[in-house]
């Protein structure tokens, strides 16, 4: 097994998410994996398989299987520029195929990938004021332009909560364990919150207690969700927007979203990648 370590969406050089990529000869178990994903230590470290025309890809964060994590897809894509060469490479993963176009950079290898099938609803009204306060907030910190919903990128569950002030944001704070349990009622991948800059400028923090995480410094599936929620409340801003996240651990990542207006069109999700020194 041929383990790298990168971090996805970096900004000049420097912050992301960093994710493991391991190239196997064949599929390890599930109990393999998560022990390697353990060992690494990051949020996710993909495992990937040649097959066919693509690559058979698996997730696993510390503590469980995730079914698609989006900046280990930017860091495998990058290698596999790196490796194959630029274009786009097919991704087979557990319930969706998806795509990453490899290109170079100024700074080496940028990734985007292509989103998997997004949606949105409405989040249990009780359930919300239970994951608030758990984070001490209340529906008066709350951005009423932007209802809280639950929204998907494939499989994967994140709850939307836009708040109305940066400082709140960057005062982030939770119980661990007490929301790892709310994240599991309702299979929740991670907590997206956010605060709107500008019409083409987001600002994220995304909790990732489900997986063992604290937080993440970048989440390219939330980000691939985000795109869907807006799409679906009929947001009116541009489709070209950016994520800022990971600034309030000193990790500053960038994540560039794209997205079609049509309901179901295309949605993607893009970014530099770097080495991790070891």
């Amino acid at each position: 097994m041929d383990i790298l370590r990168l971090a996805a969406f970096s900004q000049n050089g420097k912050g992301g998410n960093p994710a493991g990529v391991a190239f196997c000869d064949a599929m390890p178990s599930a109990e393999e994996m998560l022990a390697v994903a353990k060992d690494v230590g990051y949020s996710e470290t993909a495992f990937l398989v040649r097959q066919g025309d693509g690559w058979r890809v698996r997730y696993f964060a510390p503590a469980m299987e995730v079914p698609f994590c989006g900046h280990a897809t930017i860091a495998l894509g990058a290698v596999l520029g790196e490796r194959y060469g630029e274009g786009t490479y097919r991704l087979y993963l557990n319930d969706s195929e998806i795509s990453v176009r490899a290109s170079k950079s100024d700074l080496g290898m940028s990734a985007t990938l292509q989103a998997p099938e997004t949606s949105s609803q409405d989040a249990p009204q009780e359930y919300v004021d239970r994951i608030l306060a758990a984070f001490k907030l209340t529906r008066e910190h709350l951005d009423s332009r932007f209802p809280v919903r639950v929204a998907r990128a494939g499989s994967n569950k994140h709850l939307i909560v836009f708040l109305k002030d940066r400082k709140i944001l960057a005062e982030m704070s939770y119980p661990f364990e007490e929301v790892r349990a709310l994240m599991a009622e309702q299979g929740l991948i991670t907590i997206s919150l956010l605060w709107r800059e500008s019409e083409a400028v987001f600002h994220s923090r995304n909790p990732f207690a489900s997986g063992g995480v604290y937080e993440d410094p970048a989440t390219g599936a939330a980000a691939a969700a985000l795109a869907g929620y807006l799409r679906d409340i009929g947001w009116k801003g541009p489709d070209t927007f950016t994520i800022l996240q990971g600034e309030d651990m000193g990790m500053p990542s960038c994540l560039t979203v794209r997205m079609t207006p049509e309901a179901g069109g295309e949605i993607s999700v893009g970014g530099e990648v770097r080495y991790i020194a070891e």
